[in-house]
């Protein structure tokens, strides 16, 4: 049995994307930014382990151009494959706050001038690189278009923060997404690794029933693998590290999704590897749309989709959770009729 999610055993972002701006809307990743605190050492940090040299760019070409050259080449393109009209503009690379607030606000309002097509922004970030005047500044634009934020906290547990060289705790990034919501009426999102040494079926079981308690609307799911050039290169070649396998990680992916609340949108079921000459392993996570079908192929095989085992517990948390699905629009937007309970 599927939850009928347009077909698909989970609530996708594309349907919660529609639901806000009554069409489909893609993404322009951008990159404005070309370092975090990790990668400058600061506190003893170091890189995170998983990390290349791109910092999880999608087009490594898009540093040699000015922002609103990326926007108009990568709108053109899009716009002309998927004959699209609407886009968000992505501050996906490295750490999008890790930047003077003059500096931000001027790349804000240099992407709102590229046309009436271009709907908002999504700004990747990390839990321990966010300030009161960047609240300020996510707030003001809010109220003008639609602004989402999506934390990289990767884990819930520490021993996974430490293997993946964060450099913040999992208290950091709870204090963060409290802070956020209590601050600004953003959209507000997580990102997720599963793979890690450490990780047991339990343990993400208890990171969905962690996610059902936050103030968040969607979660980006990403499963550990190994690039060229990285700390995790040298714990694979040592044979100290094993990527999870495509089966293991679709049956994490499946008690993940069982015990997610059904408003919570999902972006992706597993990371993929743009720079093919960069992947070491697992190869599995070279194919972007088999990785995809096979997840979906196993969560149909076990009869299951997402929020199957949740249960609210009262009539205030039904309520609760309508509230949430609805937060991060913009004040000039209708609230959206979701029917997810």
């Amino acid at each position: 049995m599927e939850k009928g999610w347009n077909g698909l055993p989970y609530y996708s972002i594309s349907d919660r994307y529609k639901s806000v701006f009554g069409a489909k809307v893609y993404k322009i990743p951008v990159a404005v930014v070309d370092d975090c605190p990790n990668r400058l050492g600061l506190k003893g940090m170091q890189t995170c382990s998983f990390c290349d040299v791109w910092g999880s760019a999608a087009r490594s070409e898009a540093f040699e151009l000015p922002l609103v050259e990326q926007i108009n080449k990568y709108r053109d393109h899009i716009r002309n494959k998927f004959k699209a009209e609407k886009f968000l503009v992505y501050f996906q690379a490295y750490t999008n706050s890790f930047a003077k607030i003059n500096d931000l606000e001027k790349n804000f309002k240099d992407a709102l001038l590229c046309g009436q097509d271009i709907a908002g922004f999504v700004i990747g970030t990390r839990p321990d690189c966010l300030s009161m005047s960047l609240f300020k500044l996510w707030q003001h634009y809010h109220e003008q278009t639609y602004v989402s934020v999506e934390l990289g906290i990767q884990s819930f547990y520490e021993d996974d923060l430490e293997f993946f060289r964060r450099g913040h705790k999992a208290s950091e990034s709870l204090h963060a997404i409290k802070r956020i919501k209590e601050l600004t009426s953003v959209d507000l999102g997580i990102h997720l690794i599963f793979g890690s040494p450490y990780e047991t079926d339990e343990r993400i079981k208890e990171s969905a029933l962690i996610c059902n308690e936050l103030p968040i609307t969607n979660v980006k799911l990403h499963n550990l693998h190994v690039l060229k050039n990285t700390a995790l290169e040298v714990l694979y070649n040592k044979g100290e590290f094993t990527p999870i396998s495509l089966d293991l990680y679709a049956h994490r992916v499946q008690i993940f999704l069982e015990n997610l609340r059904p408003d919570i949108a999902i972006h992706r079921l597993s990371a993929f590897s743009s720079r093919y000459d960069e992947l070491i392993a697992p190869a599995w996570t070279n194919n972007k749309m088999g990785t995809h079908q096979a997840i979906i192929d196993h969560l149909r095989r076990e009869s299951s989709y997402q929020s199957r085992f949740y249960q609210p517990k009262t009539d205030s948390e039904i309520l609760k959770i309508k509230d949430l699905a609805i937060q991060g629009l913009p004040k000039t937007s209708p609230e959206s009729s979701l029917n997810l309970l």
